[in-house]
């Protein structure tokens, strides 16, 4: 159930309320928003009391049965669309953010050359990857711990903040040292106990959708972050397997306000992933916004014929400048800034 709390309650009246729920046998879960507090509380309704009661507690504003499975992330827990603050920025406000890099971080020069280029022409988060997840064991797999202080080095060199990807539990603290954004990518998106690992550090949490995911089971992933205590999530749509061969994915744009509608968090798309395909990125970038995606995650690289992973999806620093000015007029029409 949702439990509303009235604008102006006190830190001591939601523990008074944390309290009640926890002795009627459920457990809290707080989304603290900027005029009110919002609590989902988790439980079996049939063997617990109904917490209807708690409407007649004086910092109570109202109590909300909730008939999704996804109890946290729904708009029922969370009418209001919540905004996700980053060093600075924000996700899911009127601004969208572009978060763009090379797929992986390959060296020092290829990494402050990209993240100088994709600042100038006016990206606000560096996407690098450190640890790689890749189909085949013999194909690179990242610098780990190197690429993270690079990455880190980027950041200081152009104010960018950093996302990049978690893969393992065992290095959850070594990358929540370093990224401001944990990104859980597709080949983990069901990898329950990783994302509760990452949930932990309370940094936010870019969740991509799986390969083959439904959304009710991407906004089911979801859950297990906020339900873990981190409210700070985004759902990355990055396209999905389908019959389709013409392109490596199948980007479903649809899915952009189809989760907006269902939950209250912020949206990404990754164009570079959905098509696998450096010439489609432009107009995917531009059917994003149409669709209302909060933010854009963009493969770029000083020279992507000698990448050492996805070449073919990632735009030259020249190309990535030329979409940022393209792409002007489309966020405009979607009154964006």
């Amino acid at each position: 159930m949702i439990i509303v709390l009235k604008p102006g309650a006190s830190a001591r009246q939601e523990r008074e309320i944390f309290r009640e729920i926890h002795r009627l046998g459920y457990k809290p879960h707080p989304i603290h928003g900027v005029a009110r507090t919002v609590i989902g509380a988790i439980g079996d309704e049939r063997t617990h009391k109904t917490l209807e009661t708690l409407t007649t507690w004086p910092q109570v504003e109202s109590v909300m049965r909730v008939q999704k499975r996804y109890k946290l992330v729904s708009r029922e827990a969370h009418e209001k669309t919540s905004v996700v603050k980053v060093a600075g920025l924000e996700l899911g406000g009127r601004k969208i953010q572009v978060m763009a890099g090379p797929c992986s971080v390959e060296g020092e020069k290829q990494l402050l050359t990209t993240a100088t280029a994709v600042a100038k022409a006016g990206a606000t988060i560096l996407r690098g990857g450190a640890f790689k997840p890749r189909t085949s064991p013999y194909e690179f797999q990242g610098l780990g711990l190197k690429g993270l202080k690079l990455l880190a080095k980027a950041r200081r060199e152009t104010g960018l903040a950093v996302i990049t990807e978690l893969l393992s539990e065992q290095h959850t603290e070594m990358v929540a040292e370093y990224a401001d954004i944990i990104q859980i990518g597709a080949r983990n998106a069901q990898n329950f106990q990783l994302l509760v690992s990452a949930a932990r550090t309370k940094k936010p949490i870019l969740l991509k959708r799986g390969l083959s995911m439904r959304i009710e089971e991407w906004l089911l992933a979801g859950e297990y972050v906020l339900s873990s205590g981190n409210s700070r999530l985004m759902f990355c749509e990055r396209g999905i397997r389908t019959f389709e061969s013409y392109t490596r994915n199948t980007l479903d744009l649809c899915a952009v306000p189809i989760v907006k509608a269902e939950s209250h968090l912020p949206v990404v798309v990754d164009p570079s992933q959905g098509a696998g395909r450096a010439d489609l990125v432009s107009a995917a970038c531009k059917g994003a916004v149409a669709m209302g995606s909060d933010a854009l995650l963009i493969e770029v690289h000083p020279n992507p014929r000698e990448a050492w992973s996805d070449g073919a999806q990632q735009l030259s620093v020249d190309q990535f400048a030329q979409l940022m000015k393209e792409l002007k007029p489309f966020i405009a029409a979607a009154d964006r800034e």
